[in-house]
């Protein structure tokens, strides 16, 4: 398993709709291992395809606190096929955006069909904090990141930092 390079804004990758996984084999599960390895190195909860430079529809997730109430969660082409009335807001971040912190008014509770990674057809019920990633990650395969959800102000300041960042880095 490997820990993989993670795209930062404003790279066009992550402004690119991922294509649909047409099968669920090694090589996505191996995509799905190191994207989790990736995920808890950096650290962060969620982590999509397009964020390692991978254009596929492919998310991992795990809102556990501890290495021991670890329970990761990884999906394939997954839909929301049902999204509550009911809002919530929460202080979203992003391993893409780093440093960076906005409240971000999502559903409360999504209805999400996958495949998993063998490939069988599942559904999840998320609720609270895993549908607010779900719905996160799941923006990625979309090419939208939590700043698109916030006003065009605040989310230029942001870019412009992180565009400032990169050239420094690359100065240095």
């Amino acid at each position: 398993m490997s820990v993989l390079p993670i795209l930062t804004a404003p790279d066009p990758i992550l402004k690119t709709k991922a294509k649909r996984v047409e099968l669920v084999d090694d090589r996505i599960r191996t995509l799905m291992n190191d994207m989790l390895d990736t995920m808890y190195d950096a650290p962060g909860i969620g982590l999509a395809a397009p964020q390692v430079a991978v254009s596929e529809r492919v998310i991992v997730m795990d809102i556990g606190r501890t290495e021991e109430d670890r329970e990761p969660l990884r999906m394939v082409n997954p839909e929301i096929v049902w999204a509550s009335d009911e809002d919530n807001t929460y202080e979203e971040g992003c391993l893409s955006v780093p440093s960076h912190y906005s409240d971000v008014v999502r559903p409360k509770s999504v209805k999400v069909h996958y495949l998993d990674e063998t490939g069988a057809a599942k559904e999840v019920l998320a609720e609270g904090l895993l549908a607010t990633v779900v719905q996160h990650e799941m923006d990625h395969l979309d090419g939208i990141l939590f700043i698109d959800h916030i006003s065009s102000l605040k989310r230029n300041m942001i870019l412009r930092k992180l565009l400032k960042a990169k050239k420094e880095a690359l100065e240095s």
